[in-house]
């Protein structure tokens, strides 16, 4: 599906997508910047850093890109810093980085893995919040990228699940604390086709079983996801505050 984004809602305005040089994070980063934001890129890896900010340019679009390990201290504060040094203030925040160990059952799981499950994924989210919340103002918008799976965690990848889990509450407890000048809300995705979700997607038997659990008998692509998350973090969503949206084609979730 090609990105349709025809409005201007983030004219002006600054915003941060980590883990956004790949998948759901990088057409985030496309959508808000298709929209007027000046858009910070970010990953792990220099050169998947440049070949996002490349790939962005070929569009037309000027991206700021750095490094930074959401588990590193220093690379969060580098992040912020360097966006404010560039842009002058922020306006959307987008915390997506997570890791999944696949096919660990949760009481077989060591306690590393553990410890970087947490820490990437819940733990990282709250300290790079520390980082950016003095640069957000009125209006500001903070989002969570969560998943189907942190409402019914899978046997194959339980523990991601839980912590998946811990973002629902995660966006409660900001959007109380951050409120009223900071509306704080989470996605929740399905299972969408990325390199992140290969060891699903790649097995044609397990695609067909997923996509089978969908009323629309299909999967959703990075570009749903990213018109999800630009609504919730603009103005259109400006009374929406500590809510989760579930982008699943149908998939039973909940009441």
């Amino acid at each position: 599906m090609e990105n349709k984004a025809s409005a201007r809602r983030f004219e002006g305005k600054v915003a941060i997508v980590t883990a956004s040089t790949q998948g759901i994070g990088f057409a985030i980063a496309e959508r808000l910047a298709l929209e007027g934001a000046s858009v910070v890129i970010s990953s792990r890896k220099q050169e998947n850093v440049d070949e996002a900010v490349e790939k962005l340019k070929s569009k037309g679009i000027q991206a700021l890109g750095v490094v930074c390990h959401v588990s590193n201290a220093q690379q969060r504060k580098n992040l912020i810093n360097k966006t404010i040094e560039q842009y002058g203030k922020l306006d959307v925040f987008v915390s997506n980085a997570a890791v999944n160990p696949f096919k660990i059952p949760l009481l077989q799981t060591e306690e590393s893995v553990l410890d970087k499950l947490w820490e990437t994924n819940v733990k990282s989210s709250v300290l790079l919040l520390q980082d950016a919340a003095p640069y957000l103002q009125k209006g500001s918008s903070v989002l969570f990228i969560s998943s189907l799976a942190g409402f019914q965690p899978l046997p194959t990848m339980a523990m991601y699940g839980v912590t998946k889990t811990a973002l629902l509450g995660l966006t409660k407890a900001l959007a109380a604390e951050m409120a009223p000048n900071v509306r704080v809300n989470c996605v929740a995705p399905s299972f969408i086709p990325t390199r992140f979700a290969s060891h699903v997607t790649a097995d044609e038997a397990a695609k067909k079983a997923y996509e089978e659990l969908t009323l629309l008998k299909r999967l959703g692509t990075v570009d749903e996801i990213a018109a999800a998350a630009a609504f919730l973090a603009s103005d259109d969503a400006s009374y929406i505050t500590g809510e989760t949206l579930i982008i699943a084609g149908g998939t039973s979730s909940r009441l």
